[in-house]
């Protein structure tokens, strides 16, 4: 069985965490450009812990302009099996109110300038994301929040938008009238890239305000976000440091098939590949790549 690297990614905060060992900061090369920020390598009770600060350490790096195939690149070569997303969010439901925590388990990809894939002309695969969470990753995750006493809400839809810009109150609206939970900018093409190199993959997704929806709230304010947001990062560290401690050790196979999901994916044959297409995917396919030559 596979030994778990337990990954992390999202905001400030989250990596000033108690009972780390041996931390230290990488720079990971990756040949899909330049990721975020080093990489945060540690120990918590012999787990091996990765993290990394998805828009960079002070928050430099816009969601639009996050090279979120380096980004996961990068983790994957970091040897993360399981990776969280821990990510700021706005609210789409009365019920979640600020402060509250939701464990999505589905998305809505509604941004439009990003690259959403490893693959392409040389090398074609199309993977199934119809599960995007990997559902053990999120019973750990779920199991840490309620030991916590975190309230927690287990399933949602995430609609991620292209950004910066907050939504309109008429994009608010359509966004409920489709079912939507919340609302947010970075989880997409984040959890289909994760897909497309075996890391399973899950969200934690922090909500800090009700979007422009709202009657009592007409207006997303920027300095309200912020103050949720920190009282939210001592929720999350909470729920990080349980995990930690109790997260398997072995990484077990995901009944999904997200450690899996190029078994059958891959369509173009060896002869055909673009060598240096192949080259690329060194780290998000190799193992099947490698296996076919």
């Amino acid at each position: 069985m596979t030994k778990t690297v337990l990954g992390f990614i999202g905001g400030s905060g989250h990596y000033d965490l108690p009972d780390l060992k041996n931390p230290h900061w990488e720079i990971v090369a990756s040949p899909w450009g330049v990721a975020s920020d080093a990489i945060l390598f540690a120990e918590v009770d012999g787990l091996p812990v990765r993290f990394l600060p998805r828009h960079g350490r002070g928050h430099r790096v816009p969601p639009t302009e996050i090279n979120y195939r380096a980004n996961i690149d990068c983790l994957k070569r970091a040897g993360v099996t399981d990776l969280i997303s821990i990510s700021a969010c706005g609210s789409l439901k009365q019920e979640y109110a600020p402060g509250h925590f939701v464990l999505v388990d589905q998305f809505i990809d509604r941004t439009f300038a990003r690259e959403k894939s490893f693959f392409g002309t040389g090398c074609v695969a199309h993977v199934s994301v119809a599960d995007p969470v990997s559902p053990l990753l999120a019973d750990e995750i779920e199991k840490a929040a309620r030991a916590e006493d975190i309230a927690i809400t287990r399933g949602g839809t995430y609609l991620a938008m292209e950004g910066p810009q907050f939504s309109t109150r008429a994009e608010s609206n359509l966004y409920r009238s489709w079912g939507c939970d919340v609302i947010g900018m970075t989880n997409m093409p984040e959890a289909k890239l994760a897909r497309e190199a075996e890391i399973c993959y899950a969200t934690l997704a922090m909500v800090t305000d009700y979007d422009c929806w709202h009657d009592d709230y007409r207006e997303v304010d920027v300095a309200e976000i912020l103050k949720v947001l920190m009282e939210n990062v001592s929720k999350a560290q909470r729920i990080i440091a349980r995990l930690c401690h109790t997260f398997p050790r072995e990484h077990p196979a995901c009944p999904i098939g997200s450690d899996r999901a190029l078994e059958t994916a891959i369509v173009t044959p060896p002869a055909a590949r673009d060598p240096a297409l192949v080259a690329k995917l060194d780290a998000v396919a190799g193992r099947l790549l490698h296996r076919a030559e």
